[in-house]
């Protein structure tokens, strides 16, 4: 019996280490790095989810008006964000890669630097962008009723970017690592503490969305700081140690060549959906706050997409730093079939469920008829994410940044911008004399259906397979 228990004790305390993806069948590999990472990120999603919902149902009839705020404030706020978003993808390839091929020094360094630089970006965001979002708001059209809020929100989210920097690039670290579990305990903490702080904040003391900002605030600060400890305390892998963090040339321009190609994907992204976001005001904070919650279930449909991408970048960095490029054919198989079940699940809740879920936020008929409509448009696009996740998470794991970086802005400048505001200009009306709203989702599924043809193309094209940054690599020449 006590044999027993202690096997059972060392298969417990294995979760919450790193784990070694190059070995051991692909399918579960993924699913035991994959699943907490899902949950985790659903548990990260609550945090706008909360604010969201405390927002609208604790501040009375200016509810609908302070869900517009944040609505609006959001996608500048990821722009600069954004930042964080290049280091840490920058840092989980390098980790993922030199962790696979068993290269300790080179991960040690990595790990020190995408910190200094986490912090370095963190005093440019605090000092620059909170200075400028009232022109950034003005610049978009922000709707009067909602600029000073959306300000408030914006300036208090600037202002505590040390904290979603340094969790963020932390996170990048250990999923590189293929530790999953640990993050996901972390986040279910901190969120239950951000939905009690947003209660404290909003309905205790009225401070409506600058509460929700600084609730969020404090909890991404205290999910760094446990993330933080746990990172220094792998001290099988490597020791932290303040030479660490010194800045060396060679690995802080490999962080920037790998995660600077993602980060400027992201920010395109971001720019057209600010400069969507300027259309979406000129329409109305109705229309806003139908956009603002219909984001909300947005981004639990994408969920799968997203997380799968990760894993499949993680597993596919390992495997490649270890010369193992038979098993990222394989493991690329396998993340596209089980993120196409989840995503499927996941939108069909959506399409079942979708008006009690957005009743949460709301008790306005109208605006959750307009949600509902704006769901089954997108629903085509959903699926279509499982494929092309899967195949940038792939790519992005090998090493090969700048491709999906073209694809991106193809995707969300080229096509997207300008058939957004076709459609809005050919569906308008004397009711609507901005365009239909429903043009915003019908233009997303357009460029995303050339956007998901131009990824397969690319991805047979093989061209990633010469990217790792190890030397075990040894690519094969025919395509997954």
């Amino acid at each position: 019996m006590p044999d027993i228990i202690m096997s059972m004790f060392k298969k417990f305390r294995s979760l919450f280490g790193a784990q070694d993806m190059t070995a051991g069948s692909p399918f579960s590999c993924l699913l035991t790095f994959a699943i907490p990472l899902l949950v985790g990120n659903i548990a990260q999603l609550l945090y706008s989810t909360a604010d969201a919902f405390v927002v609208g149902r604790y501040m009375g009839e200016l509810g609908d008006v302070a869900l517009s705020a944040i609505g609006s404030a959001m996608p500048p706020c990821n722009f600069f964000l954004v930042l964080f978003m290049g280091v840490g993808s920058g840092v989980t390839v390098m980790v993922s890669q030199y962790f696979g091929a068993k290269d300790y020094d080179n991960l040690g360094v990595s790990i020190g630097n995408s910190i200094t630089l986490i912090v370095i970006l963190s005093v440019f965001v605090t000092t620059v962008a909170s200075s400028i979002a009232g022109p950034i708001l003005r610049l978009v059209s922000t709707p009067n009723e909602t600029f000073e809020m959306a300000k408030t929100y914006m300036t208090i989210i600037f202002l505590g970017s040390i904290g979603i920097g340094l969790y963020n690039a932390l996170s990048s670290i250990l999923r590189g690592l293929g530790e999953s579990v640990f993050p996901l305990i972390v986040l279910l903490i901190t969120v239950i503490l951000n939905i009690l702080l947003d209660i404290l904040f909003v309905a205790g003391f009225g401070m409506g969305v600058a509460g929700a900002a600084i609730a969020t605030i404090i909890t991404q600060i205290l999910s760094a700081i446990i993330c933080l400890i746990k990172v220094a305390v792998m001290r099988d892998l490597f020791k932290l140690s303040i030479k660490m963090l010194k800045p060396v040339k060679r690995i802080v321009r490999q962080i920037i060549l790998l995660g600077g190609p993602n980060a400027v994907s992201m920010a395109i992204m971001f720019a057209s959906i600010t400069f969507v976001q300027s259309l979406i005001n000129s329409m109305g904070y109705m229309v806003v706050t139908a956009i603002t919650i219909t984001q909300r279930l947005d981004s639990f449909a994408m969920l799968p997409s997203q997380t799968f991408q990760n894993a499949a970048g993680t597993f596919t960095g390992q495997n490649i730093g270890a010369g193992e490029m038979g098993r990222v054919r394989q493991g690329t198989k396998t993340v596209f079939l089980m993120c196409l079940v989840f995503t499927s699940v996941m939108v069909a809740s959506m399409l079942l469920f979708g008006r009690h879920m957005l009743g949460l936020f709301t008790d306005t008929e109208s605006i959750i008829d307009m949600s509902m409509t704006f769901v089954r448009i997108a629903t085509p696009a959903y699926l279509m994410m499982t494929l092309t996740g899967t195949l940038m998470g792939v790519m992005r794991g090998a090493g090969d940044s700048i491709g999906p970086m073209w694809m991106t802005m193809l995707n969300n400048v080229i096509l997207r911008i300008p058939l957004t505001y076709l459609f809005a200009y050919l569906t308008r009306s004397e009711a609507r004399p901005n365009g239909s709203p429903n043009s915003i989702f019908l233009s997303m599924l357009c460029s995303m259906f050339a956007g998901c043809i131009i990824t397969i193309l690319y991805y047979r094209a093989g061209k990633w397979r010469n990217k790792a940054i190890t030397e075990k690599h040894d690519p094969e020449p025919d395509a997954a």
